[in-house]
Parts: C-alpha cells; structure tokens; sequence
C-alpha cells in the first residue's frame, strides 16, 4: 500500500530557486496568516527568514517588519 502525504505539514529548506523538502508533507503555513499553502501552489518565501507566504502581498508586508 502507497503511503498519502495527505494532510501532512512538510518542513522545507528555502533557497533562491527552490527548496528542498526536509520532511515529507503536502502543505506548509504561510508565516504570516497561517493559511495552508499546498506545495504544487508555494510561490512565495524568503531564504534569509525561511518562512512561506501565501501571497506576494503577505510576503512583501513581511519585509516591512
């Protein structure tokens, strides 16, 4: 029987390109609202706080702090 990641919070490594995944998952939190953010939909983050955003909004507001 296959394993699902279903429901599964993963731990990324964040970098300029990508990142690289640390624990299986197929969501993340976004650092600012907490919003569940699917792997295949992760745009945003930033490499020097390895946090994701859910937006590009979020992810600005989040450099203003």
């Amino acid at each position: 029987m296959l394993m699902s990641n279903t429901r599964r919070l993963a731990k990324l490594h964040y970098m300029a390109n990508g990142f690289r995944v640390l624990a299986n998952g197929d969501h993340v939190l976004c650092a600012r609202s907490g919003a569940v953010i699917p792997l295949d939909e992760l745009r945003y983050w930033s490499v020097e706080r390895q946090e994701p955003y859910a937006s590009a909004e979020l992810s600005t507001e989040a450099l203003s702090h």
